[in-house]
């Protein structure tokens, strides 16, 4: 187990540790530019390449409509959690004396409620899963041929429907909070997402053969497409404001570590889901906030703080917590 932490976690520890090192060496708009250029260029590479290798036969009818699931329980979830959250904070004092023995007082509670780029950050950073670079980088190394489509599967959907389709359009909903934006200004958003048309191109053009230079050239650019935004992560990451920062992406990271990973572990043992198929839907559904958070806060103008803090807390939150899925759900 240790070894296979290892293997999925040296590049997210080198790549972002770069970022941190060139934090004061890069020029202010670095972070915007880079940022932009993945959502553009870089993700859709590597989505073009995944929709071109994966098999879509075994277990394609099930595998996407339960990502979406999870990925519609987790907002759900957040919703409730802000919701909440914000009632509390509106309660005349004293709080809850439960919520005092555990420390949760007035001021652990300080979200800006009457920010919407808050709000859709916070929503955002517990939805959003990093199911292409961590998610399937860990299952590659403890997931048996057969069921390694389940993985693929799960990673193609969520970055297609969530990441760059549902996420489009809550990002553009919370941000460009000095514009007015109507459901034609959100359908323009999602549907001009160059990931999705990344997505059919690959799907469409399976069947063609590709000369092998540039078939190696693809892989080689999915791989420059990680570094790259693990860099940014460690930029952003650079800006962090200490404990007030971890703080704030403290329940969001919850709720997205351990809270929804446990309730889809739950249900799928209720539906006799049970092996390898039920532990890929519990760790696809616990990885750590997806970086595609920060390209969208980039081009939305959304909390960067709060999105960077959150990556922090689940990545370090996920090497506790799949321990605990292995033993459980495995």
């Amino acid at each position: 187990m240790i070894e296979t932490l290892t293997h999925a976690y040296a590049p997210l520890l080198i790549w972002t540790g770069l970022g941190l090192l060139l934090f004061n060496f890069l020029p202010a708009n670095f972070p915007k530019l880079l940022g932009k250029s993945l959502y553009w260029f870089g993700v859709p590479i590597q989505i073009f390449v995944l929709a071109r290798q994966t098999e879509f036969s075994d277990g394609a009818r099930i595998v996407p409509v339960l990502t979406i699931a999870i990925v519609l329980l987790s907002i759900g979830l957040a919703w409730l959690t802000w919701e909440l959250l914000k009632w509390l904070t509106n309660q005349k004092e004293p709080k809850p004396n439960w919520l005092e023995k555990f420390g949760l007082n007035s001021s652990f509670f300080k979200f800006n409620f009457s920010d919407r780029s808050v709000q859709g950050s916070f929503i955002l950073a517990a939805m959003l899963g990093n199911t292409g670079f961590v998610g399937l980088a860990i299952t590659s190394n403890i997931i048996s041929a057969e069921n390694t489509n389940w993985a693929v599967l799960f990673s193609v959907t969520n970055n297609v429907i969530s990441t760059y389709g549902i996420a489009v359009f809550i990002a553009s909903y919370f941000g460009h909070s000095e514009t007015k934006t109507n459901l034609w200004i959100l359908l323009r958003d999602v549907i001009t997402v160059p990931s999705l048309w990344a997505f059919a191109l690959g799907f469409f053009t399976q069947n063609i053969e590709i000369t092998p230079t540039i078939e190696s050239g693809l892989n080689i650019a999915v791989w420059v497409v990680i570094a790259a935004a693990l860099i940014l992560v460690g930029v952003r990451l650079r800006s962090l404001r200490g404990y007030q920062s971890l703080k704030l992406a403290l329940i969001p990271s919850f709720i997205k570590v351990i809270l929804v990973p446990l309730l889809v572990g739950l249900i799928a043992t209720y539906f006799g889901l049970t092996g390898e198929p039920r532990f890929i839907l519990v760790l696809m559904a616990g990885t750590p906030t997806a970086l595609a958070v920060l390209i969208l806060a980039e081009v939305y103008e959304l909390d960067r703080e709060l999105l960077a803090s959150n990556i922090a807390m689940t990545t370090v939150g996920l090497l506790f917590a799949l321990p605990m899925w292995l033993i459980f759900f495995a």
